[in-house]
């Protein structure tokens, strides 16, 4: 395999290992659809199935622009990104599901490709100071217009109204939630208790209690960001020496009242696939 091809298999399955992780507060698993009801765990494997094709681009793209201005990079992810948007809601009947990652994604994938070309090391810091780099300024290019607020999407209304950024916050600032909360989390939590998905949901959940998830506040307001916060922490107190299973019945108990709620922390889980896939990158190519 090509280092393209393996970047993109990498991405690939960063998407399956999150759709697959069971069990999720508020979101769509291999158990439920949690607050969504409007798509389920089929729907989200064709949408990966048609968004797969267009990773390795995003890296070819980024190899390809190494050497010229960030803007150049950006401006040719959007439309192969855009492109995957609109094969994405082809297979999908016009669902997002998968918006939030290609973009990440998208980003990342790019980044890695610039660093690769440029001869330097695929660290996670290297490639996500390179996303910050591509992504400069993005949040006020993107959301600073104060426009007509009547056409503006649910992002943009959000970050006028509460100053949260989202996606393009994270991007900008090179995913730095991932960085500095799930990323300790995860490792410590694998570390402890191994590859049992525990490690997984600990991430997860680190980023539904740190995240300023939009998703969270489209559908259920400040009021349901501070509520899901708070219910993630409750599960990340459990102390680390209670076995799987009770930490496990805890989450569902939390799926239960999210779904309740409408609440689902999507956010969080395109920022959960951004932390597979940064991990999977820096181990696969360590050596080189």
């Amino acid at each position: 395999m090509t280092i393209g091809e393996r970047v993109s298999e990498i991405a690939r399955k960063a998407l399956v290992r999150e759709i697959d992780l069971t069990p999720k507060p508020g979101l769509v698993d291999r158990h439920d659809s949690g607050a969504h009801r409007d798509m389920d765990y089929p729907l989200f494997l064709c949408s990966i199935e048609a968004i797969s094709p267009f990773l390795e681009r995003f890296y070819q793209q980024g190899c390809e622009t190494a050497f010229q201005p960030a803007d150049r990079t950006l401006s040719a992810l959007r439309a192969t990104g855009l492109a995957c948007e609109r094969r994405m809601f082809q297979k999908t009947g016009g669902i997002n599901t998968h918006k939030g990652s290609i973009f990440s994604l998208g980003l990342l994938c790019g980044a890695v490709g610039r660093v690769v070309a440029g001869g330097q090391e695929l660290s996670i810091e290297r490639i996500c100071t390179e996303v910050a780099y591509i992504s400069k300024d993005i949040v006020l290019n993107d959301f600073g217009c104060q426009g007509n607020t009547s056409s503006a999407t649910a992002g943009e209304k959000i970050y006028r109204r509460y100053g949260l950024a989202g996606a393009r916050g994270e991007a900008e600032s090179g995913f730095v939630t991932v960085r500095t909360y799930a990323l300790p989390a995860y490792l410590s939590a694998l570390s402890e208790h191994g590859p049992s998905g525990r490690a997984d949901l600990v991430a997860l959940l680190t980023l539904i209690s740190k995240n300023g998830d939009t998703n969270i506040i489209s559908r259920a307001g400040l009021a349901g960001l501070d509520f899901s916060r708070k219910c993630a922490e409750k599960v990340l107190n459990i102390p680390s020496s209670i076995d799987d299973e009770v930490f496990f019945e805890n989450v569902f108990n939390i799926n239960k009242i999210f779904i309740d709620k409408n609440i689902s922390p999507g956010g969080s889980a395109d920022l959960l696939s951004v932390l597979f896939f940064l991990t999977d990158v820096e181990a696969a190519f360590s050596k080189m």
